[in-house]
């Protein structure tokens, strides 16, 4: 939908120094009808030069340090997106950041699961829950659902898939990671009924299996491909979407 995004006054991603968070700051940026502000922030965004020439070479784009492990540090990055955003608010939060740590049955140890439930599954509740007061200003100035009013993205995965967990797609093994997106799925969907009536719409959102140092090289998308495609779902947010399960194309996804 074109101009979309020019409504959405502010957008936050994070894990956005390399990867697919990278990307979509980068698409954002470059794109006409752009939010007026793009926070990407990083644990440590001072070190990807990628980021950094994003952010001088565009207006309106704003790096901010957020170690989503860290209370301490997303308060800090709460205080700092509110200078930013001011009395608009915050328009869209894409909870991007992840880890995989590989694992099958054999390798699986309780840390490995531990450490990426934390990150895939209790940090973008916890960050979504403190900025929830600036995703309510940006609510509280429209009508509606979609990018011009609030909008909560988690970025999950169809390996969070319990249905699609059988024959072929089965193949890769991965019991942390499936484990922790299944449960961010779940997130999504508590968060959707509790949020939905704020005027706030919360989805998941699989980008594909896309070739980042996360997916590998044998992976089937290039990661234009597949933001390309998630700017564009995005885009087209309404009421319908709210706790549902899409891929970078729009198909509707099993849980």
């Amino acid at each position: 939908m074109t101009g979309a995004w020019t409504k959405c006054k502010s957008v936050l991603v994070t894990g956005s120094s390399r990867g697919i968070g990278l990307q979509l700051v980068k698409e954002l940026a470059e794109r006409s009808d752009r939010p007026a502000r793009i926070i990407a922030t990083a644990r440590d965004p001072a070190s990807s030069t990628a980021l950094q020439e994003i952010s001088k070479a565009y207006q309106g784009v704003h790096m901010v340090t957020l170690d989503v492990n860290s209370q301490e540090s997303i308060s800090s990055a709460v205080q700092e997106v509110q200078s930013i955003v001011g009395s608009e608010g915050l328009s869209c939060l894409i909870n991007n950041a992840a880890i995989n740590i590989s694992t099958d049955l054999n390798t699986v140890t309780p840390d490995a699961m531990m450490t990426t439930f934390q990150v895939n599954s209790v940090s973008p509740l916890f960050v979504t829950k403190a900025f929830l007061p600036l995703l309510q200003t940006s609510a509280s100035q429209s009508t509606g659902m979609g990018l011009h009013r609030a909008a909560v993205i988690n970025i999950s995965s169809i390996l969070g898939s319990i249905q699609a967990n059988w024959g072929e797609t089965a193949a890769f093994k991965a019991y942390a990671y499936r484990t922790s997106k299944a449960a961010l799925n779940m997130l999504t969907r508590c968060l959707a009924v509790d949020l939905g009536p704020k005027g706030i719409v919360c989805m998941s959102l699989h980008p594909g299996w896309v070739k980042t140092d996360m997916g590998g090289p044998l992976a089937e998308l290039t990661v234009e491909e597949s933001v390309s495609g998630m700017l564009s779902v995005l885009s087209t947010l309404s009421e319908d979407d709210n706790g549902g399960f899409k891929d970078y194309r729009g198909h509707t996804l099993p849980w």
